[in-house]
């Protein structure tokens, strides 16, 4: 069973929102670990691949692609050294993203991508002497909205101010710090492996209180600011109505979490806003998001099939409307964007001003720990 507590910390916002949601453990299990090429990591190859009288320990291959933009013409052209020219060039594996064609003389990839995530594929390479050598390479196709993100915070998995909670069974109070009341949770920062780019963080979940979570939140502006904005005279929360939360996310054994949960929380003027997004992968695989009025999930009808064993990038836009309604407005999951377009009315908070996010994650019915990790982490608030 899970319970979600969609909120700030227990001493700065007492009237906790919980609810109930009980589901089926399934199985989910496949992907590649490949690290991000465009992130300034280089990949090494799987291995190259030679005739039999022939090495191909002359040849090298450029490792990084710079990353794409959706809607936006991409040319790059692949570094190659050594051998003999000219160059046979091959897509050996996975995919180049939608939109993207691969030169097999010239080595260029180029074209419009139409559609964002992380795409990664294997390059051969050939020479005029029969030497060849494979590469493997990663390139990140980014909506508009990241590219020029207006206001924005990044990287906020490496950043500070983050409170970690347990949230325990049957009143889901939270605890801490861990472990507490059966459960064991933690936050560890500066990850090499997995990561995009040598910076990620790791979250982990266990314990044996069965259906107990691990809630992690952050205080950007207003109250209790991390970043640097408390916003005293509560002239600059007030302002804001477009929020993006963007972040790619990683596990080797997703299929243990009953869900995963990113949200998005504005609170003024004693009114709360609390865009709430969970993929419920027990019990199937669907997105959810919080009815903040009536304080229960509702299923959304969308999809939610994350890889494990591969980076997933997840894309959640919301929007406060001038009437003060909730709007949520699309999720993107690996490339794929499901608009909602949802409008629901805002709870009440009082006295509180701020604007967090929060990343939790749920335990299932054996509480199986795991492990989630964050990288590029990007809120945008505008």
């Amino acid at each position: 069973m899970s319970w979600r507590l969609p909120g700030l910390a227990e001493h700065e916002y007492p009237a906790r929102t919980i609810f109930f949601q009980c589901t089926a453990l399934i199985t989910l299990l496949f992907g590649l670990l490949l690290l991000n090429a465009c992130s300034g990591f280089s990949v090494p190859a799987n291995g190259s691949t030679t005739s039999a009288t022939n090495s191909s320990s002359s040849l090298t291959i450029s490792s990084v692609l710079p990353s794409a933009t959706l809607g936006s013409i991409y040319n790059a052209t692949l570094n190659v050294s050594g051998g003999t020219a000219p160059y046979g060039f091959l897509l050996a594996s996975g995919k180049l993203p939608t939109g993207l064609l691969l030169g097999s003389t010239t080595g260029t990839i180029s074209g419009t991508p139409t559609a964002t995530g992380s795409f990664s594929f294997a390059i051969s390479v050939s020479d005029s002497k029969g030497l060849s050598k494979q590469q493997s390479l990663q390139i990140t196709v980014a909506s508009i909205a990241q590219t020029n993100p207006g206001n924005s915070f990044s990287n906020l998995q490496r950043s500070g101010g983050w409170g970690t909670y347990g949230l325990t069974p049957p009143s889901y109070a939270t605890c801490s710090p861990s472990p507490c009341d059966g459960i064991s949770y933690s936050m560890s920062q500066g990850i090499n492996s997995p990561s995009m780019g040598g910076d990620s963080a790791q979250y982990n979940l266990g314990g044996s209180t069965v259906y107990a979570d691990a809630l992690f939140n952050n205080h950007l502006i207003g109250d209790f600011s991390s970043q640097g904005m408390p916003d005293a005279n509560h002239t600059l929360v007030p302002t804001y109505h477009n929020f993006t939360y963007d972040v790619y996310f990683y596990g080797t054994n997703l299929e243990l979490s009953q869900a995963v949960e990113f949200d998005i929380n504005q609170f003024f003027d004693n009114l709360g806003f609390i865009w709430g997004h969970e993929c419920r992968i027990a019990g199937g695989n669907e997105w959810d998001i919080w009815d903040n009025i009536n304080q229960h999930w509702i299923p959304t009808g969308v999809a939610c099939y994350p890889n494990s064993n591969s980076w997933n990038h997840l894309t959640i836009q919301v929007q406060r409307t001038s009437d003060n309604q909730l709007l949520f407005q699309s999720i993107t999951l690996n490339g794929v964007t499901s608009t909602l377009n949802r409008y629901y009315n805002p709870g009440s908070t009082e006295g509180w001003y701020g604007v967090t996010i929060n990343y939790q994650m749920d335990g299932n019915y054996e509480q199986s720990p795991y492990a989630v990790y964050l990288d590029d982490l990007t809120f945008t608030y505008e």
